[in-house]
């Protein structure tokens, strides 16, 4: 199964040499494609010099500034779903998500139209290093966001997760609104509405090894917020039941 990586980067080129390399020591048919956000650190001038070691297996999609999540993943997929990947993965580039993790979840999507790395079903956890604090206001933040959305799922606001090429083609890509990390939510969101069958694999997710987190509060109050709006928005599909793929 031919599988595609698309991870956005903002200041990541300490990261992404490591990451295509751990990448590319797995027994499976990987491909990348980063999604830059004209980092100043030199992050594409990076995936460039990497896309002409691995011609084949690297593609670079360079923006003019930072535009968000939702445009990153949104213009990733459009630009690999008419190609003959049989899944896309979405990854952070800071090595929070492990690489290794996507040997499992390629085994689960076999039997699921996507597969999220769950950092809260059986056998997920969070960085060990973490204070108290912080753990316990990312598991409030998922429990808040599945409570609301009525989402069977333990883990919605991971953004560790890979899907079937010929599920997101199904996906109305023009009704996601959200920014940010919400962005994630309201995609797992949208893909239980559809009525896909959505599994979850176990994962480690650890503290970024180099450079600086991009979450915030702030960030996470704006997504809380935005949460309501999500339920809103897809209310269409809840009242009628609707299983009918848009």
């Amino acid at each position: 199964m031919r599988i595609t990586v698309v991870t956005p980067t903002y200041n990541e080129a300490e990261n992404l040499p490591k990451l295509v390399s751990a990448l590319f020591s797995l027994p499976l048919d990987l491909h990348v494609l980063v999604v830059d956000d004209n980092s100043p650190d030199g992050t594409g001038k990076v995936a460039e010099e990497l896309a002409a070691k691995y011609p084949d297996r690297i593609e670079v999609l360079h923006r003019p500034g930072k535009m968000g999540l939702r445009s990153a993943y949104l213009n990733g997929f459009q630009k690999i779903l008419d190609g003959s990947t049989q899944a896309i993965v979405q990854m952070d580039a800071d090595f929070s998500h492990d690489p290794a993790a996507l040997l499992d979840m390629a085994r689960l999507l076999e039997s699921f139209d996507v597969v999220l790395g769950s950092r809260y079903t059986e056998g997920g956890s969070v960085d060990k290093q973490w204070p108290v604090w912080r753990k316990r206001l990312s598991a409030f933040g998922n429990f808040y966001a599945k409570s609301i959305l009525g989402l069977p799922l333990h883990d919605v606001t991971t953004g560790f997760r890979m899907w079937r090429s010929e599920t997101l083609k199904q996906m109305p890509f023009e009704r996601i609104q959200s920014n940010g990390y919400v962005f994630l939510v309201e995609m797992a969101y949208l893909a239980h509405c559809l009525e896909f069958k959505i599994g979850e694999s176990p994962i480690y997710f650890a503290d970024r090894r180099f450079g600086k987190s991009k979450m915030s509060l702030k960030i996470q109050v704006e997504a809380a917020l935005r949460i309501w709006q999500v339920l809103w928005n897809y209310r269409d599909l809840k009242k009628t039941g609707k299983s009918a793929r848009l």
